[in-house]
């Protein structure tokens, strides 16, 4: 049982490696913290982030700047009305010299990949990757391939900008740990902005902060990181609150409940700590469930929304 728990040295470790690159990412999307940190949260729990948010407020810069805070492979891929599975994921081409086919991987394989602009793809293509963000595998005629570790699919959208898009499905936007919306920045952080950029690209200030091997090793300490039972029941009934809440069609999956624990577990770790608390629970509760939740007719017309019903569900919703 020992070895199945985070020791104080070890958290120590982690603690300054998920630090290291909030801090790279930090040198790039200035006076934003809170964005970084839940960056790094998401990766360090082994998910998928979704950025949404309107134009040139830094979605993709942000995407770049937390892969460059990592040594390791970068897929890019701009999402297109005629964009293909294939492109994602590879195909099987004949090789003449040899006489027979072989599989040449697509942008999909890499520890990192920034899917820009995902809805402007077409159903079938952004299905491409459904199997790829649940298994880590993708399935190319009848071979299957294993995707390299870590795996993390960082994709960016535009909510207003709706003429020729097509909306993620609920089955995809449920894979995805968190949604984050970057924001504007204050008038003093654009002012900054302003001064760094004037002269040169941020990016090239970041150097990486971990390495992918460094970083698989940080996913499975902070799946050891203790929760109680009491932490885990709350998150369930939570779960099981929005599943039945009045003004939603479609509450929190399973997945949505797994994905908050292991989020947490992360967070705990960012806050030194080697156990969760429903403070962390709590904290991440809208930026993970808030884009899965699907509000009925009812709560639409009266202008409702899924950040409101889930600050409903927490008052609620006791810790007990």
């Amino acid at each position: 049982m020992a070895e199945d728990v985070v020791r104080h040295e070890e958290l120590g470790q982690l603690q300054a490696l998920a630090n290291g690159i909030v801090e790279q990412v930090g040198l790039v999307v200035r006076g934003r913290r809170e964005v970084a940190e839940l960056a790094v949260v998401v990766l360090l729990a082994e998910g998928h982030l979704l950025l949404e948010d309107v134009p040139g407020v830094g979605k993709t810069t942000l995407a770049k700047a937390l892969a460059a805070a990592v040594d390791c492979t970068l897929g890019r891929i701009q999402f297109t009305p005629d964009l293909m599975p294939s492109d994602l994921i590879g195909t099987h081409l004949y090789q003449a010299a040899k006489g027979e086919f072989a599989f040449v991987p697509g942008p999909v394989f890499a520890n990192i990949v920034i899917a820009d602009e995902i809805n402007r793809a077409s159903p079938k293509t952004q299905s491409a990757l459904l199997q790829a963000m649940q298994e880590g595998q993708v399935t190319v005629d009848t071979s299957t391939y294993r995707l390299p570790r870590p795996f993390a699919v960082i994709a960016t959208q535009n909510p207003i900008e709706m003429a020729g898009t097509y909306p993620l499905p609920e089955a995809q936007r449920d894979r995805f740990m968190a949604r984050i919306s970057v924001g504007y920045p204050s008038a003093e952080q654009e002012q900054a902005m302003l001064s760094d950029q004037e002269t040169a690209d941020p990016l090239d200030r970041v150097v990486p902060a971990a390495t992918a091997g460094q970083i698989n090793t940080a996913v499975q300490a902070v799946r050891r990181i203790h929760t109680a039972k009491a932490v885990k029941d709350y998150i369930t009934r939570l779960a099981i609150a929005t599943r039945a809440w009045p003004d939603l069609a479609l509450g929190a999956s399973p997945r949505a409940s797994l994905h908050l624990l292991r989020a947490a577990k992360a967070l705990a770790v960012l806050r030194g700590r080697e156990f969760v608390v429903p403070d962390d629970v709590q904290k991440l509760l809208q930026p993970l469930w808030a884009h899965r939740l699907v509000l009925n007719q009812q709560a639409r017309g009266a202008g409702r929304t899924a950040g409101q019903v889930l600050a409903d569900v927490v008052t609620r919703v006791p810790v007990q």
